[in-house]
């Protein structure tokens, strides 16, 4: 079983350019470093799955061992998708690096639903419209090639394309991600006791987005909860220095 994490090098100007305003593009790389390097760590204390990294750009410090590393592929990221499932082969199940509260039990829930019986498929929406992890028990390409991404109905798309394929979809929990300043300080300062968020001026609860169906993730298997916490380590720090900048004097 392949557990992917499809990523960019965090490399300022690069990554994360929609949390800018109101950070620098150095503060966002290192923001997205920080929410890489707490993917990663999930994803090697998941016991029985290999862990690739889908790279668009170089390896750096930040990758641990005992992850190997293969380069992405295509143009759009459907055909990114397309060929990270192809190149790591199946079964598989991929995430990305926008949610860095995935803890492994979470992950491993996901595993154990794609692998359940009957089941071809998995797919976890996003509270944004869009999805943060996706399996598939058989690489195959017209999965996602000519799916729309960053738009609010790209979940609902990904799942009917899964559907119409004749696969039987199992679905994962619910996550937030984080695409824009307001959804890495919601993520992160429910579990930073020095508040963060609170100083920048944002108010609470800003970033948990509507849009996904009720219900949704309930099929799964995966217990209610897991891995619904607060964002930690190297994320929550991250996002707690920068949002420190930002306070008025």
């Amino acid at each position: 079983m392949n557990l992917i994490i499809l990523a960019k090098s965090p490399v300022p100007g690069v990554s994360k350019t929609r949390l800018c305003p109101p950070c620098t593009p150095a503060q966002a790389a290192a923001i997205a470093e920080a929410a890489l390097a707490d993917t990663l760590s999930a994803a090697l204390r998941v016991p029985g799955v290999r862990p690739v990294l889908v790279l668009e750009g170089r390896a750096g410090p930040w990758l641990p061992p005992g992850i190997a590393v293969i380069s992405q592929r295509g143009a759009g990221l459907d055909q990114r998708l397309a060929a990270a499932f192809d190149d790591c082969g199946g079964p598989a199940l991929l995430i990305g690096m926008d949610t860095p509260q995935v803890t492994p039990a979470l992950l491993r829930g996901c595993v154990d639903a794609l692998m359940a019986p009957g089941i071809d498929a998995v797919l976890g929406r996003a509270t944004d419209g869009g999805w943060w992890a996706g399996g598939l028990r058989r690489p195959d390409a017209t999965a996602f090639l000519g799916i729309p991404t960053s738009l609010p109905t790209t979940g609902a798309l990904q799942r009917r394309r899964l559907a119409g394929l004749g696969l039987t979809v199992s679905d994962l929990p619910v996550l937030s991600d984080v695409d824009v300043w307001s959804d890495a300080l919601s993520l992160a300062e429910a579990g930073v006791p020095s508040g963060v968020g609170k100083k920048a001026g944002v108010p609470s609860g800003v970033g948990k987005k509507a849009g996904v169906p009720s219900g949704v993730g309930k099929k799964a298997g995966v217990p209610a909860g897991v891995g619904m916490q607060a964002a930690g380590g190297r994320f929550a720090r991250a996002v707690e220095a920068v949002a420190g900048t930002l306070v008025s004097p």
